[in-house]
């Protein structure tokens, strides 16, 4: 009795990392919205170069400097759609994130099926250029879609 209780909290303390997973990412999104709507209407690349100078960042830094010319070309509609897109995500997240929370079954499903379509694009984002941080963030999300898949199959053979 005792190992089946066992096995029951760790599954337990899997879907609770799985949610504060998905609020961590719907949180980081909400941060991106609010910066996105603070730079509509304003000159993105200036503002920009005055949070540089602010926390003493070299301007001269090749990264910077890359930065910088891609937020030159960015303009309103653009963070609008930014905006727009990330509030989905955003809600996405904290659906599945509250759903998995409460242990519900269709928070399982939707983590998987949304989760196991962004894939295909981590993939193809990660062939464009491999980095570290893509590369945990897939395996964590195939993790996660191997995990709640086996759940739901043994839940529905138990």
């Amino acid at each position: 009795m005792a190992a089946k209780s066992n096995s029951h909290s760790q599954a337990d303390s899997f879907l609770l990392a799985i949610a504060v997973f998905k609020f961590i990412k719907s949180l980081a999104l909400l941060a991106l919205i609010f910066g996105a709507i603070k730079l509509l209407h304003k000159d993105v690349q200036a503002e920009i170069e005055r949070w540089i100078n602010a926390l003493r960042i070299d301007p001269d830094n090749r990264y910077i400097g890359a930065l910088l010319t891609k937020l030159d070309l960015v303009h309103s509609k653009q963070l609008k759609e930014l905006t727009i897109g990330s509030a989905f995500y955003a809600a996405l997240f904290l659906t599945e994130g509250t759903g998995l929370l409460l242990r519900k079954r269709w928070a399982e499903w939707l983590t998987v099926i949304a989760t196991g379509l962004f894939l295909p694009l981590e993939i193809y984002e990660m062939m464009r250029q491999l980095t570290a941080l893509k590369t945990i963030v897939f395996l964590v999300n195939v993790a996660i879609v191997v995990y709640l898949v086996h759940r739901i199959r043994r839940r529905e053979r138990a």
